[in-house]
């Protein structure tokens, strides 16, 4: 039996779904390339879900730990407030402002650092980005912690280490935003996970963090799944980084991991259109229910053979010499 047979939401949650399907607000079907919509983590009153949220919040609230770290006052913070920009720019090539800002982030709580430039499908709609840069910040979770999941209240350590490593990565970005201001260029930090004008996923993959996976997540080569995002968006000069390709992508056509291990069935074993673009994509109808009532579940990218420690490189190695060969016969 799969994991997802015979599963059944709590009503709660699913009294609190508008009459508009998630996946119609994300795009799903959709032939023409644009923009995403506010969703989920936005403020309520620029997304459709907003009555949703807040049920998924106030449940998730029920757990003292999850309170505990998704306060606003965590332990080791959410990082310090925005200073006031220098007046005076300092002068470095672009080159060297590159090498300094990744040596800072990787210096203050950083485990990844990656570049790339503003594109118009990194904002959502409704929103405006004029920052010609995007900094892409990742911090590794504690595996250990997070194969825990699903959470509970009886055990919420799988959504703990989330919401920990939130915080971590809130602070490395605001971090790196004031050091970027001292020195006389503009800097905007956005941790999550309540999301703002900046898609990060999208920014990521473009950066060299990772690829995406098959479980809607970003897989990257070292850490697999096990990782959150933030960015820091300036004008300060830069370099990008360019998109890596290290064999996530074959893996993921032919492994069902967690196709399987998805409880609600949310995870397609095929590809999808969603916004003029085929991609890997998650059923959020059938998603937010269980992410919901198991404090953020986590399940897929807790059990992706990514994510296990040590795994990512060899599997890589693998992936990519089997590609090699084949290209090699055909």
């Amino acid at each position: 039996m799969s994991a997802h047979e015979g599963y059944k939401p709590l009503q709660n949650f699913l009294d609190k779904f508008p009459k508009i399907s998630g996946n119609t607000v994300n795009g799903l079907g959709e032939k023409e390339e644009r923009r995403p919509s506010p969703f989920f983590w936005h403020p309520h009153d620029r997304q459709t879900h907003g009555e949703l949220q807040t049920e998924v919040i106030d449940y998730h609230r029920q757990s003292a730990e999850m309170r505990k770290y998704f306060s606003s006052t965590p332990p080791g913070g959410r990082g310090p407030k925005p200073i006031e920009q220098s007046g005076v720019q300092v002068e470095k090539s672009a080159n060297d402002w590159s090498a300094l800002i990744k040596q800072f982030a990787l210096d203050n709580e950083s485990d990844l650092v990656g570049i790339t430039s503003m594109q118009p499908m990194y904002v959502y709609e409704g929103y405006t980005l004029d920052d010609p840069w995007v900094i892409i910040i990742a911090v590794a979770m504690n595996h250990d912690e997070l194969n825990q999941a699903p959470a509970s209240f009886e055990n919420p350590t799988a959504g703990a280490v989330v919401a920990k490593e939130y915080n971590r990565a809130s602070r490395a970005s605001r971090e790196l935003a004031n050091f970027i201001l001292k020195q006389g260029y503009y800097a905007k930090a956005w941790p999550g996970p309540y999301a703002s004008a900046l898609s990060m996923m999208p920014a990521a993959i473009a950066a060299g963090i990772g690829q995406l996976g098959k479980h809607g997540s970003l897989i990257n080569k070292t850490y697999g799944s096990s990782i959150r995002l933030a960015a820091v968006t300036t004008n300060i000069p830069l370099i990008a980084d360019s998109q890596e390709d290290f064999g996530s992508e074959d893996f993921c056509l032919n492994c069902q991991i967690c196709t399987k291990a998805c409880p609600p069935g949310a995870i397609s074993n095929d590809k999808q259109t969603v916004r003029g673009v085929d991609k890997w994509y998650v059923d959020f109808d059938k998603c937010i229910p269980y992410f919901g009532e198991t404090l953020a579940c986590r399940i897929c990218i807790a059990r992706c053979p990514w994510s296990k420690p040590g795994t990512g490189p060899r599997l890589s190695e693998k992936m990519l010499k089997r590609r090699d060969r084949l290209t090699k016969t055909s």
